[in-house]
């Protein structure tokens, strides 16, 4: 499949991969400020944000699809920023492909398996009928008696946009992602991993407990774990000044 992208800067490659029900637009900002050092490739991953929908949705097609990419762009070795699903595609590239990945920032999520917590959000997504919604602003409105969360539900609205005059539509596809998200949640399996790597886990996210950090460990003996307290699971728009600092020190250690 070939997946949609953009590209921003010059200099070595760096892919950044975004989380479920997000895509490429949600890492512009911080994106621009990797931008100045890298050769950022922003991916939307399959059946998010422009790239195509498609019923198999799975790590394994989405490390194939990512593969694609990589030599369409002529990317022998670069560098990869993963966040939540993101992270979790990140290392089963690396597991598969491990002479291509140069470094990896996995961003709050590990490789273990993940209970099931969206409900809620895919009930909103279901019983959202925009055909008489004509705004943003009402599809908000309709989708808060779900979703409590402010931030999860401009996650989630950055998705809708203008089928045609006067009729939203969503970019992800959701019927697919509903229905494959037990494929989502599961483990990658990994015996040991050499890649250099960065878990950058939010101190007030629940993804990454210190209880998993032995294990992580073990099985990435090249890897090292950073907190950054204030934030969150979607920590590069909590706390992007502090992401970007780490995520360069990291960088610049092992390079």
């Amino acid at each position: 499949m070939k997946l949609h992208y953009k590209e921003l800067g010059t200099g070595e490659p760096l892919l950044i991969l975004h989380g479920l029900f997000g895509s490429s637009d949600n890492w512009r900002t911080l994106g621009k400020k990797f931008a100045e050092k890298f050769r950022v490739v922003f991916v939307d991953l399959p059946n998010h944000g422009r790239s195509p929908h498609t019923e198999d949705f799975n790590y394994t097609s989405m490390v194939e699809d990512l593969k694609e990419l990589a030599d369409d762009l002529k990317l022998d070795s670069f560098r990869i920023i993963g966040h939540s699903m993101g992270g979790k595609a990140a290392i089963a590239f690396a597991a598969k492909y491990p002479e291509k990945v140069r470094q990896m920032v996995v961003v709050d999520i590990s490789h273990k398996q993940y209970e099931h917590h969206h409900d809620h959000i895919l009930e909103g997504l279901h019983a959202l009928n925009l055909t008489p919604l004509s705004s943003r602003a009402e599809a908000e409105k309709e989708l808060t008696k779900y979703v409590g969360a402010f931030d999860v539900r401009q996650l989630l609205l950055k998705n809708l946009y203008w089928e045609t005059p006067g009729k939203l539509g969503w970019r992800m596809n959701i019927p697919v992602i509903s229905r494959e998200l037990g494929r989502i949640i599961e483990e990658i399996p990994v015996v040991i991993l050499q890649t250099e790597t960065l878990f950058l886990r939010g101190g007030k996210s629940a993804y990454v407990p210190d209880t998993d950090l032995k294990e992580m460990k073990e099985k990435f003996p090249n890897s090292r774990i950073a907190t950054i307290s204030e934030a969150g699971h979607w920590i590069h728009s909590e706390a992007p000044e502090e992401f970007y600092s780490v995520v360069m020190d990291f960088f610049n250690e092992v390079s």
